[in-house]
């Protein structure tokens, strides 16, 4: 039976979502296991039908061959809030897999973020020597890619998830395309607005110290910019007391000029826009969101958030797994070609968002709770 669940949960303090953890029964290595079986998902408006057939396809291409077991771990910087949803798409994967391994990630993410970092590298550095064949991780940046290219070197195939470091020798990133996610959470804003001129507050990330954040923000910016407003960008602030944010944002709500028109958040924060623009005393300025943070909902509920977007979180997690047991037996390219639908560029697999409006949230309840990926 692998060690890598409990080795990390006694050094680390890390808790083991659910996977298919070996047994004395697992099949040897070389053998064959049944034939690799899903069961289908409910169609609904929020079904992702194309995500859904790639997935579908990729499986009938690995049935074709010999299906043999294979030991992988998914590395998430947290099992809670955003990732829970993630964990349970990786580890429901992994299962219909018969994959030997683990989801793995603290139930608390450290406030320092370097030991959060440090950690990381030592559960890639800790999974090689177990013996893993693949990795999914979901990296903290650059401070990863060494240890990510060192597994790479040890034959262990490695894809990201909802974060990047494509400098890296990592196979394939699956996720957001965050600069056209920001552009469509700017296009739904603006569909909303008075005509120009007006300010947008765009509640972001500038700098490019967090190259997703960042590509996101410039994403709503430009399309808001090209719709001839003014966009201005208040610093969403994961690290400062909540109510320091929303301090700087009403600052910025307040000195601008021309006045503020629309608001739109782009992270799991967003929620933080209502408390801002009621501090601002501007409650009904139009506000769009990201992410599906029960606050969000509740705002949303309130017809104060107009509508949100959300990531497929569940859907990122899902892949994963599938797309390493894909590389492991039919290889990287033969992979690649069934991905193809879901491919930008060579080495991004792009899982799309949902945009949520305010009065659809009990239709996208629905259709989370058919994958059992309520948020």
């Amino acid at each position: 039976m692998t060690t890598i669940g409990r080795c990390w949960t006694a050094a680390f303090g890390l808790i083991m979502a659910t996977a298919a953890c070996g047994s004395s029964d697992t099949p040897g290595v070389g053998t064959n296991v049944p034939r690799i079986e899903r069961a289908p998902t409910p169609e609904n408006e929020f079904t992702p039908v194309k995500l859904e057939t790639t997935v579908d396809n990729l499986i009938a291409k690995v049935n074709e061959g010999t299906v043999e077991p294979m030991q992988m771990v998914v590395l998430l910087k947290n099992l809670t809030t955003f990732f829970t949803s993630i964990a349970t798409g990786a580890s429901r994967a992994m299962s219909e897999i018969e994959a030997t391994g683990n989801v793995l990630g603290p139930t608390d993410q450290s406030p320092d973020m370097t030991t959060s970092q440090d950690l990381q590298n030592q559960q890639i550095r800790q999974a090689v020597a177990d013996g893993v064949e693949g990795i999914g991780i979901s990296p903290y940046g650059d401070i990863n890619g060494a240890a990510m290219d060192e597994a790479v070197a040890q034959g262990v195939h490695v894809v990201t998830l909802d974060g990047d470091v494509p400098a890296s020798k990592r196979s394939l990133y699956v996720g957001t395309l965050n600069k056209s996610a920001g552009a469509t959470a700017g296009e739904t804003l603006l569909a909303m607005l008075p005509p120009p001129p007006g300010t947008v507050i765009i509640h972001g990330a500038v700098g490019g110290f967090w190259a997703d954040g960042y590509h996101r923000t410039q994403g709503a910016w430009e399309v808001i910019a090209a719709a001839g407003y003014t966009p201005l960008v208040s610093e969403a602030a994961y690290h400062l007391d909540e109510a320091v944010d929303v301090d700087s944002m009403r600052s910025r709500i307040e000195a601008a000029d021309p006045p503020v028109v629309g608001m739109v958040g782009l992270f799991s924060i967003s929620y933080r826009c209502v408390m801002s623009a009621d501090a601002a005393g501007i409650p009904d300025v139009p506000i769009v969101a990201f992410d599906f943070d029960p606050k969000t909902v509740e705002y949303m509920r309130e017809g104060r958030i107009r509508a949100t977007h959300t990531q497929r979180q569940y859907y990122q997690g899902y892949l994963v797994p599938y797309i390493l047991y894909g590389i492991k037996t039919i290889g990287l390219d033969g992979t690649k070609e069934i991905l193809a639908p879901l491919m930008d560029g060579d080495s991004t697999v792009n899982t799309g968002i949902d945009m949520v409006p305010a009065d659809k949230i009990d239709a996208y309840n629905d259709f989370l709770d058919t994958i059992g990926a309520i948020q």
